[in-house]
């Protein structure tokens, strides 16, 4: 059993908390740190955890084995640092960080201290999504010759001028670093490392604020080629296609927080002039949120890496600057 710490208890951290259930074998809340107690007081008291003044009290206690960070992305590096020099397992919402050489060092004190890292790509533990690797593994789909993805939805109406959401330090590229990270996690777990990027990213609605429309061209080491989009200034909407040399698959819809439903069509070499419909494939429902943390748990139980130096994690914010540079430069850029 791995003892918990949340630190920041917003939305999202209550969110997560309320997602391991209390009878789970692997992970538990235990306590708790956030910039602002009183306003995360009712929730503590009913999910009877202790309140920590600060998150260096959380890393002096011997009774807490991990901490669960869901802060503001430019803290996660130095976080997990100083986790690492406590001994503390650290599992961080993404993105690992949006500096890539703070993002290797964070990983790196990870590995040298023997703490287990995990980043929240929560897509990983979608069944529909493991489903799509199978595919491509199997050949059904054929060589991956394209992806193409969005995610995008109001987020740029959601906070008020001054929320830290609306820092470009915090948000660089719009809404890359709150939602195109994910199907960037979901494209790298599908066809490996991006080897150039190419990207245009803009403010057209607010006079305040990060950019909300932010689209991207990406060309895989393997060969294969990408599309991604975030608009933060529209209605909800993600979608994930994939496309090899014998069929598509696909997901998508408004809620991703569900477990998706997968579309998948082949082509019928038989009969190749005949228009094929898809198969909808459907999975039995699942918690993300809860598979990952107890994924999270298990392997900091075994001391067994997960998040490594060198590894897609590091890469996703390797990427995320290239997108910056690309934009800001009006030009591709290429990744080493």
């Amino acid at each position: 059993m791995i003892r918990a710490a949340i630190i920041g208890l917003g939305a999202w951290g209550q969110n997560l908390v309320r997602n391991v259930p209390p009878d789970s074998p692997h992970l538990r809340f235990v306590a708790a740190a956030t910039r602002t107690p009183a306003k995360a007081a009712d929730f503590a008291a009913a999910r009877g955890l202790r309140m920590f003044d600060d998150y260096a009290a959380a890393l002096a206690d011997p009774d807490i084995d991990a901490v669960v960070l869901a802060t503001p992305h430019t803290q996660h590096t130095e976080q997990i640092i100083a986790a690492a020099a406590a001994g503390k397992h650290v599992f961080t919402e993404k993105p690992l960080g949006v500096n890539a050489a703070a993002a290797a060092r964070a990983a790196e004190a990870c590995a040298a201290a023997g703490v287990t890292l995990a980043v929240g790509y929560n897509w990983r533990f979608q069944p529909a999504l493991q489903h799509i690797r199978k595919l491509l593994d199997d050949g059904t789909l054929g060589r991956l010759l394209h992806m193409e993805g969005n995610f995008c939805g109001p987020s740029a109406y959601r906070f008020p001028k001054g929320h830290w959401r609306h820092d470009r330090d915090e948000g660089p590229a719009g809404g890359m670093t709150g939602r195109g990270v994910h199907v960037v996690d979901a494209m790298l777990h599908l066809a490996g490392p991006i080897a150039q990027v190419t990207a245009q990213s803009f403010r057209l609605v607010q006079d305040f604020g990060m950019d909300d429309t932010t689209s991207m061209l990406f060309r895989f080491k393997g060969g294969a080629t990408g599309y991604l989009g975030t608009v933060i200034a529209t209605a909800e909407t993600w979608r994930l296609q994939v496309f090899g040399s014998e069929g598509w698959a696909e997901v998508g819809d408004v809620e991703h927080l569900t477990t998706w439903d997968l579309k998948l069509c082949r082509i019928d070499r038989a009969n190749i002039g005949v228009k094929q419909r898809p198969e909808v494939i459907s999975f039995p429902k699942t918690s993300t949120e809860c598979a990952e943390l107890e994924h999270f748990a298990q392997a900091a139980a075994a001391r067994r890496p997960l998040a490594l130096p060198g590894g897609d994690a590091v890469h996703n914010v390797q990427v995320l600057e290239a997108i910056l540079a690309s934009a800001r430069n009006d030009a591709p850029v290429r990744l080493g």
